[in-house]
């Protein structure tokens, strides 16, 4: 576990790179915004948390799965994780931010051309 790595994680920098090639400029994990989030674009006043389909506790997500050891303790650590997004994001919101959550199952690469059309879309609103 102590391989597990919370900033430029693979499907992170997938991301960053979409964006950049697509003329979006960021910051990265603001800290003092609520949660940290890992893209900022303040021009356009918008977060983007991307997150781990495993940690975020993705509901009808194949990379979800309760371990069989220890269970009691990992679901309270996701659904921990589950309600500070949900915190974190509407504290954001009322901060007058636009948030924007990725979950990694969403990044495979038949995919991956869509959510370069849905991610400006997304943003520019």
């Amino acid at each position: 576990m102590s391989q597990i790595r919370s900033k430029n994680t693979k499907p992170e920098l997938i991301i960053r790179k979409l964006l950049f090639s697509n003329g979006f400029r960021y910051r990265l994990h603001r800290s003092d915004l609520p949660g940290k989030p890992d893209i900022v674009l303040s021009k356009y006043k918008t977060v983007i948390f991307v997150h781990g389909c495993f940690w975020h506790g993705h509901e009808g997500c194949k990379y979800f799965v309760v371990p069989k050891t220890r269970t009691e303790w990992w679901l309270n650590k996701i659904n921990r994780n589950k309600s500070l997004d949900i915190i974190n994001a509407a504290r954001l919101q009322e901060m007058g931010w636009k948030v924007i959550e990725i979950y990694e199952c969403e990044m495979k690469k038949g995919v991956l051309e869509n959510m370069v059309e849905w991610l400006a879309k997304e943003i520019k609103k």
